[in-house]
């Protein structure tokens, strides 16, 4: 048996370095929260002059990102907060971060020597002023590299060849046609730059005085990488930029070390010379972490202003619609993950037409429907939609003479509208539905193990109703908004408890049978629903997926 205890009173030290703020949270040994700070940019770091942690370029359509210094100024003054909260550094044992996906930090020439030689008497920000090739680190929202995107595709064979190769299609907002651009529309910046880092192995590197690998589950987040071989593909390199891949170094496992705590922060902090840093990741990978989600039929439905679905899976089927990632915490299994933008402003939308503007009828309306919903399927798009990518607009159907018994002779009559309750029912029930289908296409199992519903709305019991139904498994729910960070620091455990064994450990033995006492806590919400009733919604998905094609082919883009 596998000796997966963490030494008696050392600590464990999670960060997110997300778009507007910079969380920081530490646990204990028994995995139970000691303390948090968080430094919001906008309001404490007011000189960058950001709005919502970015700058939006009014010169240049759909270009967006954020000050490279501010991230590196927000690390020291979250770590002055916690030196006041009386935390003790010589007791971290290991520190992990979690970084937004998909930006980008350039190095210039140089500036390995400058990380390496830091004085612990002067700020970081004073020290690293002039360590970077472009001041401004292009981020997630970005949208100005359609058109690099389209020669990336084309290079490699396709979208749907990038996609099976890297794990998505080509993306505005991944860190590929970002460099390409730079590339191509400001080459002194590219040829200045001596390595191109990811803000997660940007921070790691503050953090090990030295550049860190960037990890293989952030790494799929670019374009880049084969996400088979966990190494950097060939041709996507040549499709994006030349003498790319001696600028972006090696890749390295999620749970490994990236080094040592650099001496800076052991004389400025007083951390423990021996505290690891392992390898920091995306922020969706540290949420999977965060929210326990460890084998192969897990998944996870984050249900905010845009709803996300995690899952992992053993045999990932990438397509043109979402995307796939190694698992952050596994060597072997896949992440994939669904994105939808029309999330909870789109479910308040139709309770506020169709539920009086309250949950309470909305929900009153949700259990009186029978479920199936008597054949009427809804597909609601408030915004325009990432998945299926269709524009904005409401488009219901009935399907006469539908039992949940078979589709034969089945035909879908559009119409303008549903009574009150029915409409309820199918904006919930598509959605849902369409995350069961995408999922399976993607190689996730039917049904589920688990499903673990987090956001907002997974405080409605009522919704979490339907997607047991039609999911067909239990739903668990948890209450931290913080699942990043949390994952982060679990993480920093898992890494060490790596690194004392000499090999990698499942990161589930760190919290086996103790998931309820711990700051991990995870409850049973719904159980599974019946399995006729969960047949008779994958007919239901089946034609929902056959109508949502039609509805693409006709209105979005393939």
């Amino acid at each position: 048996m596998e000796d997966c205890s963490l030494p008696h009173d050392s600590l464990f030290l999670g960060f997110d370095s997300s778009t507007q703020s910079l969380k920081a949270t530490v646990l204990d040994s028994n995995l139970n929260l000691v303390t948090s700070e968080i430094v919001h940019f906008d309001s404490q770091l007011p000189h960058y002059g950001t709005k919502d942690g970015v700058y939006r370029d009014a010169s240049e359509n759909g270009r967006i990102v954020s000050p490279t210094l501010m991230w590196v100024e927000a690390l020291e003054l979250v770590l002055q907060k916690l030196s006041k909260s009386k935390l003790d550094f010589g007791k971290i044992a290991a520190i992990s971060g979690s970084g937004q996906q998909h930006g980008s930090v350039y190095w210039k020439s140089g500036s390995s020597a400058i990380l390496s030689s830091l004085d612990p008497s002067k700020p970081l920000v004073d020290q690293l002023g002039d360590a970077f090739s472009t001041k401004e680190s292009p981020i997630w929202m970005d949208s100005s590299t359609t058109e690099q995107c389209r020669e990336i595709e084309k290079a490699v064979g396709g979208a749907l060849e990038l996609s099976r190769l890297t794990g998505s299609r080509a993306h505005e907002r991944y860190t590929g046609p970002q460099i390409r651009k730079i590339f191509l529309k400001l080459p002194e910046i590219y040829n200045q730059t001596e390595r191109i880092s990811l803000v997660s192995s940007f921070m790691a590197s503050l953090l090990i005085g030295s550049y860190a690998c960037i990890d293989e589950t952030d790494g799929a987040g670019m374009n880049l990488m084969d996400i088979k071989q966990r190494a950097w593909s060939k041709i996507a390199l040549e499709a994006t930029a030349p003498s790319l891949e001696e600028k972006l170094g090696k890749l390295a496992p999620a749970h490994a070390v990236a080094g040592f705590i650099a001496p800076y922060f052991v004389e400025r902090f007083h951390f423990n010379k021996n505290c690891l840093i392992v390898q920091w990741s995306g922020d969706n990978p540290n949420s999977l972490a965060g929210l326990t989600l460890n084998t192969p039929g897990d998944l996870a439905i984050s249900l905010g202003t845009s709803d996300t679905v995690f899952g992992i899976t053993s045999n990932p089927q990438p397509r043109l619609e979402g995307h796939v990632f190694p698992n952050p915490v596994d060597t072997e299994g896949y992440m994939v993950m669904l994105c939808y933008k029309n999330g909870s402003l789109t479910r308040e939308d139709v309770r506020n037409r169709f539920a009086k503007e309250s949950w309470e009828v909305f929900n009153e309306f949700l259990e009186k429907t029978p479920p199936l919903n008597g054949g009427k399927i809804g597909f609601y798009y408030k915004d325009h939609e990432i998945l299926p990518p269709l524009p904005v607009g409401f488009h219901r159907y009935v399907l006469q003479g539908f039992t949940g018994e078979n589709l034969d002779r089945i035909n879908e009559c559009e119409v303008e509208e549903f009574d009150p309750s029915s409409e309820v029912r199918a904006v919930i029930e598509g959605q849902f539905l369409s995350m069961r289908g995408h999922a399976e296409r993607f190689g996730m199992p039917s049904p589920p193990k688990r499903i673990i519903a987090t956001g907002g709305a997974s405080a409605n019991h009522s919704i979490l109703k339907s997607i047991a139904s039609i999911f067909g498994c239990d739903v668990y729910t948890v209450q931290r908004p913080d699942s990043a960070s949390l994952g982060a620091a679990l993480r920093a455990a898992h890494g060490w408890l790596c690194n004392k064994t000499g090999k990698f450990v499942p990161i589930s033995c760190l919290y086996k049978d103790k998931l309820e006492k711990t700051s991990l806590s995870c409850k049973l919400a719904v159980t599974a629903g019946d399995k006729p009733l969960v047949s008779k919604y994958g007919l239901l998905m089946k034609k929902r997926m056959e109508i949502e094609k039609h509805l693409v082919q006709k209105l979005g883009r393939a």
